[in-house]
């Protein structure tokens, strides 16, 4: 299976090279040396096959190799580690290879929606941790290999603790994640691949179909949750989906500008940290989704 990222190196003694090591030091060597060589067993207990990854397991990588991995070390999610396994899901087995490009866009559009079934509020992610996934490579695909494993991993350091808070959320919570995933999930993953609404007017159009749609939808989840915040909210979303349903109907690049700039602003996510507050949700805008509205 390949990582879409390059892998990390977590070296340890193994238990062959520790106690080697011990006949040639003192005894503070000596002792460090048995603690590497318990360390060094530990680790290797703790292998398991990335064919075998589990949603929930947490895990750290092993190699210096970029692009694949064959095993990684499972440890309890208490501990520090580099990732978590938070979705999985399986390629079509009638396809061909996709090859690598295809199935990374695969699992591009893909984990996204697996991972918030596990962990629905991103803004409560670890800061660093950011979305990666495991999937079959050419050779593995021979041997019936079509799983996909998205993880989130720390770009930088480890994080202890589950990302698992699908379970602990209460209904309002969930039903106001759910409908705010969505909205940005329709404004993403519907982006014209053309910089400009001139080169590709109709793809702009059904990417502000879409995000309507969705807030629509969010907008109608808001009413039967109770706060006074939660309602400004919703007022506000009303004007943005109007906006937006105006941005998909618009007769030439002109006329979308107009309509798309208030519509954008509309979904500004630090419009919504009043209402998280209230809710009970993290209220910290994730990095990058702050630098796009910033720009």
């Amino acid at each position: 299976m390949a990582t879409q990222a390059p892998r990390r190196s977590l070296r340890g003694l193994s238990v062959a090279v520790a106690l080697i090591a011990a006949g040639a030091v003192g005894c503070s060597g000596v002792s460090d040396a048995v603690d590497g060589a318990k360390d060094g067993a530990k680790k290797v207990a703790r292998q398991r096959s990335v064919f075998s990854l589990d949603i929930g397991d947490c895990y750290n990588p092993n190699g210096k190799a970029e692009g694949t991995a064959f095993t990684v070390e499972i440890v309890p999610c208490d501990e520090a580690h580099v990732g978590q396994v938070v979705g999985e899901f399986s390629i079509d087995k009638g396809k061909e290879y996709p090859g690598d490009d295809g199935v990374s866009t695969i699992a591009d559009n893909q984990c996204p929606v697996e991972a918030q079934k596990y962990s629905p509020d991103t803004w409560a992610l670890p800061k660093g941790v950011s979305l990666f996934y495991y999937t079959p490579t050419k050779e593995s695909w021979e041997t019936g290999d079509r799983a996909v494993s998205c993880t989130y991993t720390s770009e930088k350091g480890k994080f202890s603790g589950t990302l698992d808070t699908s379970k602990s959320l209460k209904p309002e919570q969930a039903t106001f994640l759910k409908g705010s995933n969505a909205v940005y999930e329709a404004l993403w993953a519907n982006q014209s691949e053309k910089d400009t609404v001139e080169a590709d007017l109709a793809g702009y159009k059904k990417q502000a179909k879409a995000v309507a749609a969705a807030l629509a939808t969010h907008v109608d989840g808001l009413k039967g949750i109770e706060g006074a915040e939660v309602a400004k909210l919703r007022t506000t979303l009303e004007k943005a989906a109007a906006d937006w349903k105006k941005a998909a109907g618009a007769a030439d690049a002109d006329a979308f500008y107009i309509a798309y700039d208030p519509a954008f602003d509309g979904i500004d996510p630090n419009k919504s940290v009043a209402s998280r507050k209230e809710l009970g949700l993290a209220t910290t805008v994730p990095a990058d989704e702050a630098e796009v509205w910033a720009g």
